[in-house]
């Protein structure tokens, strides 16, 4: 179900929860609400639609990927860039990222996953677990 987007920089400033099983229609409900706003979005966190858990949606290279209580466990290559978010008013902001970086998820079965992340993808990521950690840019 689209969501509506959360504005409140205090909500959004808080750290998310662990995900569980019980929350796969929230990561339904992030991909539905991420779909309806594609024209300026690419990717999504949970507490971006007013819930509290480690979730993220993203666009990987052409493909909506989810992602469930997703850590960054390395990251190299650092870079200064700005990036806008549908949660914040005002343009662009400044922030640093990595070109890559090595992310430890779980699936929707809540099988553990790892893989190393390039480009605009790694940059979506770290963006959207940003979100999870409670730093907005």
């Amino acid at each position: 179900m689209i969501k509506e987007l959360i504005h409140d920089p205090i909500f959004l400033g808080v750290k998310s929860e662990v995900a569980t099983k019980e929350d796969l229609q929230v990561a339904q409900d992030i991909y539905d609400t991420l779909i309806a706003n594609k024209d300026g979005c690419v990717g999504m966190a949970a507490n971006m639609i007013g819930v509290r858990k480690r979730i993220i949606v993203f666009d990987n290279e052409g493909t909506y990927m989810t992602m469930f209580n997703p850590e960054i466990i390395k990251k190299s290559g650092p870079y200064d860039t700005e990036e806008g978010c549908l949660s914040l008013l005002g343009g662009p902001r400044p922030c640093k990222r990595y070109k890559s970086i090595k992310v430890q998820w779980q699936t929707a079965e809540f099988q553990t996953r790892i893989k190393t992340f390039t480009g605009w993808s790694a940059q979506i990521i770290q963006h959207e677990i940003d979100h999870c950690n409670g730093i907005l840019i």
